[in-house]
């Protein structure tokens, strides 16, 4: 029975995974599969927030209790990167982001994401060519997108902060003085130098931010594919290709897991730390 069931089945097989977000509804072109994915995202944390903030009590009880111990962890391990002072205002910012993106890359392991969608047959084996679904972060323009935005309010709270003036300084102006006028003036030169190498280390913070997150979910997904698919690119038989396809993919899921976590870990913490590196005032303020 089993044998007469699995021969029945189509080969699906997806050899790669496209790089590219695509549209899968054609009177919307500019609604990827990836932002599909975005916006239901979006709307379940939304529901979250409401049903966990909908009746507040003094003394927290079983969502509203776990809401706000992750909360606390995560403010706690903002404070202690950006400091007591700037953690308020950093924090809504960098919440979103880590939670966003984690529940993003846990939602494109659901069974259906980026395997259910319109295609083509060949030889016998249906390929999708337009999955419904795609994960958030593994569409570049995502990871760009929330980075952009991160840099325009690092920019504001440093410029708040630290003042126009000390804003520049801290990246120009050298960190020391000399009774030597010539020293003085080695000095300014080489602490100009390492203000216009910082100007380019800031300019390639959303592109290095988008590339690793983006390199890591992206990755993920075609080994999933490929792990999913492994019993039918072998050539087994049907009844050895279903069990294997089952089978197979099952650790990797529990990896892709913990990849999903870390990432939302490490783009936190990297826009914490680029916080903090702009708003440490010098000894001598």
């Amino acid at each position: 029975m089993l044998a007469s069931f699995t021969n029945s089945l189509p080969s699906i097989s997806l050899a790669a995974v496209d790089q590219k977000a695509v549209a899968p509804f054609e009177i919307a072109p500019y609604l990827t599969n990836s932002v599909v994915v975005s916006l239901a995202v979006l709307v379940f944390l939304l529901v979250v927030a409401r049903v966990v903030s909908k009746n507040l009590q003094t003394v927290p009880t079983g969502a509203q209790n776990l809401a706000e111990m992750a909360i606390e962890k995560l403010y706690a391990f903002v404070e202690g990167i950006v400091g007591p002072k700037i953690a308020p205002k950093a924090f809504p910012l960098l919440a979103t982001i880590f939670f966003f993106f984690l529940f993003a890359n846990w939602f494109g392991l659901l069974p259906g994401v980026g395997t259910i969608g319109t295609g083509h047959t060949v030889d016998g084996s249906f390929h999708v060519t337009k999955p419904l679904l795609r994960p958030t972060a593994a569409d570049l323009n995502a990871g760009l997108g929330i980075a952009f935005v991160f840099m325009i309010v690092w920019l504001w709270i440093s410029v708040k902060e630290m003042g126009i003036k000390g804003f520049f300084a801290h990246m120009f102006a050298p960190k020391g003085t000399s009774t030597n006028p010539f020293m003085n003036s080695f000095l300014i030169a080489v602490f100009f130098g390492v203000g216009l190498l910082e100007v380019v280390s800031i300019a390639i913070r959303p592109v290095s931010l988008s590339l690793r997150i983006y390199g890591n979910v992206f990755a993920g997904e075609n080994l999933l594919h490929a792990m999913g698919h492994l019993g039918y690119e072998l050539g087994l038989h049907h009844v050895l290709s279903f069990i294997m396809n089952c089978l197979v993919p099952v650790p990797f899921y529990f990896l892709e897991i913990l990849v999903g976590f870390l990432q939302a870990v490490v783009f936190t913490l990297l826009c914490a730390v680029y916080i903090q590196l702009s708003t440490t005032h010098d000894e001598s303020h």
